[in-house]
């Protein structure tokens, strides 16, 4: 039997909890706010109805104040119970994104760091505060519109046929024929694909934007402006192509809607020529009036139906992304609490794959590394060189195989003690919009002041810290100072100075580093590796070429493996890449014109 599909309402309440009812009274709020709305409109008709019977002597007219200060008292009414139900839609919209986002990074805590890394932090990022706040805006007004949307057609089907249904029925079809173009054209999988697709290019482009907006400093220092704003461009060139496709495609179910929606009032009009062929008599002016004042008000909650429809469009999307995160699942902790005896590597058959990827990214690697031993891996890219070394830090595990550590297989080793023994330096530094202090403590909470000046001293880090005045205790970030590509590098390599682990596993390290930085962040590389076991992955081969190894990685298996000299006699793929290598490091920028 096939699972019935619940909806995103339903999800949501699910995760309000005990304030799922702040949000069932919302709605009650609301209805009860939209019928008494509507009584003000039938005390403008009977002043109508007044008027016209006592006319022309207008003094008997005695109870058109009346009438008018019990459309005020109604109104103010219906507006209290609307203000009633938004503070109870509020409530339970707060108390659900907070739990979304409280669920959303507690997970995202336990998943393979390699997911987060695939995906881009800016990615992330939006999926977790964006996507939450769609549903903040779902629940906290479109919900409560969606149930006055519901109750005033009911109770103005009411009253249209109490006054003549004659002309409530001719008010109904253009109304009729508006719902079904909004619920067919408008609301319908096409366009919920066409959203989808839009949202996975909103996405895109802001974690392209995120990327080349942190990678700055570098595109300035190398001056690669054009190659390093193509992939941002990309990302715009499809934002907007599925922009202008979902505007193009809402174009005209929009227009047929709006039309159909606003043709209520010259129905009344037609109406209105038809009945009165036999004569006009004070009912039925009195009844006319009073269906065209309410015109405006169901053309204003069919308008209402289309935007909650849009909207949660947008929280069934949202609540997607969200579900995609959630369900990626966690690495397995262990409870073996075995310790490795050394910081020794053993790759055993070691295979691993991607979701959905149609080849291998690691294909039966099997690799000895010794305890102290420095090892480069080289290639082209996409290679699995960098998912290789996450592996082994345990980023993510493998498909088959085996991975130790000091002759413990890295599954059975719990994640306080892996971390304790692997360092790892990613190219793309992680510092935090906090203190030099804080961020290199990182690497070991409990370090003293002292070590963690010692970590920044051995790091080369000491002009970066004499140039602030506050030292150490400088901010980082969007509220202190920045710092460049090279300098921020050198401050992570502090943090793995101060970790002090056995392993140190370096992923294209020098990457972000400007020439200014670049000999000082090697030296620290230097300084930092001496007597552990060392991983490097490298594109700037000629700070591998004093390696005890050198495996070379192509389409996830090792093509090739020696030493720097061994490797250059075989005139294979390592051969190549030095050749275009040092090719690359002779370039010169002359002048326009000069050769």
């Amino acid at each position: 039997m096939k699972e019935k599909k619940q909806s995103a309402y339903s999800k949501l309440m699910h995760i309000a909890g005990n304030h799922k009812y702040m949000s069932y009274l919302s709605c009650v709020f609301a209805v009860i706010s939209a019928w008494i709305a509507l009584i003000p409109f039938y005390d403008i008709w009977r002043i109508i109805k007044e008027i016209l019977e006592v006319r022309p002597d207008f003094s008997k007219a005695v109870h058109i104040t009346s009438y008018g200060w019990q459309a005020v008292g109604f109104a103010l009414l219906s507006m209290v119970f609307y203000i009633a139900g938004l503070m109870c839609s509020h409530k339970a919209a707060f108390r659900v994104q907070a739990n979304l986002r409280t669920t959303l990074m507690e997970h995202i805590m336990k998943i393979p760091l390699g997911y987060v890394e695939a995906q881009g932090t800016g990615k992330i990022r939006k999926i977790v505060i964006d996507s939450s706040a769609a549903t903040e805006t779902y629940l906290a007004h479109n919900v409560p519109d969606k149930a006055v949307s519901v109750a005033t057609p009911i109770g103005l089907l009411i009253m249209m046929f109490v006054f003549d249904w004659k002309l409530g029925l001719l008010s109904l079809i253009p109304s009729v024929l508006a719902f079904v173009l909004m619920s067919t054209l408008m609301m319908g999988p096409k366009m919920a694909e066409d959203m989808k697709q839009y949202k996975n290019a909103l996405e895109t482009m802001s974690s392209e934007a995120v990327e080349y907006v942190r990678g700055i400093p570098v595109v300035k220092t190398f001056g690669q402006t054009v190659f390093s704003f193509k992939r941002f461009k990309s990302a715009i060139d499809e934002y907007e192509k599925w922009t202008i496709g979902y505007t193009k495609n809402m174009m005209l179910p929009m227009v047929a809607f709006t039309t159909s929606a606003n043709a209520i009032f010259a129905v009344l009009i037609i109406a209105a020529y038809i009945f009165t062929g036999k004569g006009v008599t004070d009912t039925f002016v009195l009844n006319l009036i009073f269906y065209i004042l309410i015109t405006s008000v169901l053309t204003t909650t069919l308008m209402k139906i289309a935007y909650a429809g849009e909207s949660q469009m947008m929280v069934e999307d949202a609540l997607k992304r969200m579900e995609e995160i959630l369900s990626v699942q966690p690495l397995v902790d262990t409870n073996k609490n075995e310790v490795p005896k050394d910081a020794s590597i053993q790759l055993s058959n070691v295979t691993f794959s991607y979701a959905d990827a149609k080849r291998n990214a690691i294909d039966d690697i099997s690799l000895n590394i010794k305890t102290g031993q420095h090892i480069a891996l080289v290639g082209p890219s996409g290679g699995g060189k960098t998912t290789l070394a996450s592996l082994v830090a345990r980023f993510w595990d493998v498909k088959s195989g085996s991975i130790k550590i000091g002759g413990v297989d890295v599954r059975n080793i719990n994640n306080k003690e892996l971390m304790n023994n692997v360092s790892y330096v990613f190219q793309d530094s992680k510092l935090l919009k906090t203190s030099i202090l804080e961020n290199i403590r990182m690497g070991r909470p409990d370090a003293t002041k002292e070590e963690v000046m010692q970590a920044l001293k051995d790091a080369q880090c000491m002009d970066i810290i004499e140039k602030f005045k506050d030292s150490v205790d400088t901010v980082i970030g969007s509220k202190g100072v920045y710092v460049s590509g090279g300098e921020a590098q050198r401050l992570s390599i502090a943090r793995a100075f101060l970790k002090k682990a056995p392993i140190l596993i370096l992923d294209e390290a020098t990457a972000f580093a400007d020439p200014d930085n670049e000999n000082l962040v090697q030296k620290a590389f230097e300084n930092l590796s001496k007597d552990k076991t060392l991983i490097m992955i490298a594109h700037r081969l000629a700070t591998i070429t004093n390696s005890d190894m050198i495996y070379v990685l192509k389409n996830g298996k090792i093509a090739e493996g020696g030493k720097h000299n061994e490797l250059i006699q075989q005139n294979g793929i390592y051969t190549h890449m030095w050749n275009e290598y040092n090719k690359s490091v002779t370039w010169k920028v002359g002048k326009a014109g000069v050769n």
